[in-house]
């Protein structure tokens, strides 16, 4: 399957930042989506506080005008962020006192972070999360009596 641009960049850009340790969920620059913005903080500026899904002014008009960063809107941005975050174990939206894991260096929090944001971006393109292994193990159910049936016809 052929990925659409936007994501299979967007996912080699957190594949990266992942392998070189410098995805880190407190800073906007190395956050999931600075990373998909080149590592620019300039999507900080679409709302008024770190892991919020609600647009400020600039981010609703960026986003009443069709602006995109990196194939992005300003909404799509923060839903990304917003589930990064989560998966990482923030409580939402960031500030003093919000429940934050210990280590947010941590390899295994970091992992299921990009496991929920690859599913988010999967489901913008509207196409099954590509992290999904269940489809690996795709299989059809066989009854104890057809396996029997089955063993006994070749024997």
């Amino acid at each position: 399957m052929k990925m659409p641009f936007r994501l299979e960049s967007a996912i080699n850009k957190l594949y990266t930042a992942f392998h070189n340790n410098t995805l880190h969920p407190e800073y906007c620059h190395s956050c999931a989506v600075g990373n998909i913005c080149d590592n620019l903080d300039a999507w900080q500026h679409l709302t008024d506080s770190h892991g919020s899904l609600q647009l400020n002014y600039v981010g609703i008009v960026n986003q009443k005008l069709g602006k995109k960063i990196n194939g992005y809107t300003p909404l799509e941005l923060l839903q990304t962020e917003a589930t990064f975050l989560t998966g990482c174990g923030y409580e939402l939206p960031l500030k003093r006192g919000s429940k934050r894991p210990k280590d947010p260096k941590d390899k295994e929090i970091l992992f299921n972070g990009l496991a929920a944001v690859v599913a988010k971006l999967c489901e913008f393109e509207g196409i099954t999360d590509v992290m999904d292994i269940s489809r690996i193990f795709d299989y059809t159910a066989i009854s104890n009596q057809d396996t029997h049936t089955f063993l006994s016809k070749s024997e």
